[in-house]
């Protein structure tokens, strides 16, 4: 028989998990809610939904049955045998889950690659917040996400909470937070590799290793890629200067940890980045450097508290080209070449214990800097005219408060408020023709404010196998130093930065119910959100050859609709899932320019649908469909974005225990998917192919 083994803190985020049981207290909480399987016995891979443990909704584990927030879990199983590679490819499984634009991040333009949940994005800015094991993986300075950051060996499972998160996670969390859960330095197999190869010299490779010796563990994970990619113009559109948009990055990803403190532990944790792409055109490009070093504690028992610390700090540089391109597409001229560094410090501390049989309460606080600037130079017809330096500081703070309590052995009350408080200095933006060599500089008030973000929600178990759903927060956004300062050019569309945004505040709520008979659970949840200070690219000007825009507080906002998840589990090997949304996002108010009143907000959908699809046993199999209703490009509504189906397949044959071939089509019927009109239609990838070998011991 396996040894009995100390209870201990999960390495993938700060919160207790007892790998043998629930703690007591909080299985009375849940009054009767089964517990998760000890350590020592077999893994129960295959409870439904409903029984799924999250760590996102509470910022510690609870079952997703037990929490009023909509939270979707894309397991390993589904991980595996997605067709793509790409984290980001994967959550567009999940219903209401859409970057900015269409596009995967494997050739989009990082500032293209913030998260939308529920239509909440009306620009390139996440809207979402997005961790890795806490640790906050949004760009510093602009808020995007590099969603190949982290290997995607090294994750063991994506969380999506929707709707307004700020109450736990503050700022960046206004639509939801996503989080990628890393397999553990104690879990999983010992080493995991893969090797694929596919069409346009595309050609990818990952690794990760987990030891452990005693009280020490430690786990290596990194991930290459390479690929000449496509031509993202439309062919009718297509000139002289349009080439392939490839791209190339490798990133590592690596912990330490020691058991201490007694049910404790510290670790430290490391991540490089390091990616290059080619935009289209030749002289169009974009390269990326990130560093971060994670240091982290954890001490204490639930019953008498339990203490979680977390210190990160993060560095980057960002290089971007922009261009302008003759109407025929025969000439392309340089017009600003920027250099963006960054730095940011993060520290956060939570504390929670159970207060009674029927009680728990956390209580937590965190801080953040953050400190950019773009570094500019200008250009006509090819030659520098003018330098300009803009960027500036931002410092944050915020105080939590969490209490979880059964109020009935039926009924389940949480109750959530965080203050935010943030500051503005140093802002400044700093302009030099090189003619003369004179600068004018214009500096911008220091300015702070703060937000209170509050949370109610309710599971009320209606009968067995029933649980009815309701919840209503308020959340807000910070503007990022990205929009404050930086201004950027996509084809014939320039957009202006904005010192003077006000940060966005949101007030939603919804309701829904949880079925479960059986191994299979339907939910169905419906939504409604307003924000008021909504930034948006506003077009402030149109002219031939370039339309410009001003990135500016919209009025108000409203998005509201419906979402509907199904799982069902055929068998102990085959698992079939489907979603729905109907998202109804719209300008409701905006006094500056009444004309978009009534408009939809820009690249969000009405009618979004997923059908999944996987077979588990020693033949692999996945597919994924993707349905995705028409949208606008621009804020006046005039540039459509057509509807839009892609299929993905995935096929896998296990040679033995630890050897898996397989191969993947991405969009296999080639359909031509617009992502972006500039005007000009920018295209999502056509087919890919792909075939390789996967590792395991």
């Amino acid at each position: 028989m396996p040894s009995r083994q100390r209870r201990r803190a999960d390495p993938r985020h700060g919160a207790l998990i007892t790998r043998r049981a629930l703690l007591p207290a909080l299985a009375a909480w849940l009054a009767g809610a089964a517990p998760a399987p000890a350590q020592d016995e077999p893994p129960q891979p295959k409870a439904r939904l409903a029984e799924e443990l999250t760590v996102t909704a509470a910022r510690e584990e609870a079952r997703v049955a037990d929490t009023p927030a909509s939270v979707a879990i894309v397991p390993a199983a589904a991980l595996r045998v997605t067709a793509s590679g790409f984290l980001d490819d994967a959550l567009r499984q999940v219903v209401g889950f859409s970057l900015f634009r269409r596009t995967g991040s494997r050739t989009a333009n990082p500032t293209a690659q913030g998260v939308s949940l529920r239509g909440l994005g009306a620009s390139g800015a996440s809207r979402a917040l997005v961790l890795a094991d806490g640790v906050p993986l949004n760009d510093p300075f602009g808020g995007w996400v590099y969603w190949a950051r982290l290997p995607r060996l090294a994750v063991e499972r994506i969380e999506v909470l929707r709707g307004g998160a700020a109450d736990l996670y503050g700022s960046g969390a206004l639509g939801g937070a996503v989080q990628l859960v890393s397999t553990g330095a104690r879990d999983g197999r010992a080493l995991e590799a893969e090797l694929a190869a596919g069409e346009a010299s595309t050609f990818d490779g990952s690794l990760s290793a987990r030891a452990a010796r005693g009280d020490w563990a430690a786990r290596l994970s990194a991930e290459g890629y390479t690929t000449d990619g496509y031509v993202p113009v439309a062919e009718s559109s297509r000139g002289p200067v349009d080439s392939e948009a490839a791209s190339r990055h490798f990133s590592l990803d690596a912990s330490l940890e020691r058991r201490a403190f007694g049910d404790g532990r510290a670790f430290l944790r490391l991540q490089g980045y390091d990616e290059d792409r080619e935009n289209g055109t030749a002289l169009q490009t974009n390269d990326t450097r990130i560093g971060l070093a994670a240091l982290g504690l954890d001490w204490g028992r639930a019953e008498s508290g339990r203490t979680a610390l977390r210190l990160w700090a993060e560095t980057q540089t960002y290089h971007q080209t922009f261009t302008a391109i003759a109407a025929d597409r025969t000439r392309e001229d340089l017009t600003r070449q920027q250099h963006v560094p960054a730095d940011a410090l993060g520290a956060s501390a939570q504390w929670a214990r159970a207060l009674g049989s029927r009680q728990r309460l956390m209580v937590g606080a965190e801080a953040r800097h953050v400190s950019g600037t773009t570094e500019e130079v200008a250009f006509v017809r090819g030659l520098a005219t003018t330098t300009v330096d803009a960027g500036g500081d931002e410092t944050g703070g915020a105080l939590f408060l969490q209490d979880l309590l059964q109020a009935h052995p039926r009924l389940l009350v949480s109750g959530t408020v965080r203050l935010d408080g943030w500051a503005l200095g140093g802002g400044r933006s700093v302009t030099t023709p090189l003619a003369t060599g004179v600068a004018a500089t214009t500096s911008y008030p220091d300015r702070d404010e703060a937000a209170l973000s509050p949370r109610l929600g309710v599971v009320f178990r209606a009968r067995p196998g029933l649980s009815l759903t309701a919840s209503g927060y308020g959340a807000f956004r910070a503007p990022t130093l990205n929009e404050l300062y930086r201004s950027f050019r996509v084809g014939d569309t320039l957009t202006l930065a904005n010192a003077a945004l006000a940060p966005e505040r949101l007030w939603g709520g919804e309701a829904g119910a949880l079925a479960t008979h059986g191994r299979h659970t339907l939910r169905v949840t419906a939504f409604s959100a307003e924000v008021t200070d909504a930034v948006a690219n506003v077009t402030i000007a149109t002219a031939p050859g370039l339309i410009t825009r001003e990135r500016q507080n919209v009025g108000r906002t409203r998005s509201r609709g419906l979402e509907a998840e199904a799982d069902l589990r055929l068998s102990d090997r085959a698992v079939v899932s489907a979603g729905y949304a109907l998202t109804d996002a719209r300008v409701v108010s905006f006094p500056a320019d009444p004309t978009l009143e009534g408009r939809r907000v820009p690249q969000v959908p009405k009618h979004q649908a997923t059908l999944q699809a996987r077979y588990e046993g020693r033949l692999r199999l996945g597919l994924q469909l993707r349905l995705t209703g028409d949208a606008w490009e621009d804020d006046r509504n005039e540039l459509e974005l057509a509807s839009a189906a892609q299929l993905d397949l995935f096929a896998g044959y296990a040679l033995s225990p630890s050897v898996l071939v397989f191969a993947a089509a991405e969009n296999v019927t080639d359909a031509e998917i617009v992502a972006a009109r500039t005007p000009v239609p920018g295209l999502a990838a056509p087919r890919q192919l792909r075939a390789g070998l996967r590792l395991s011991r």
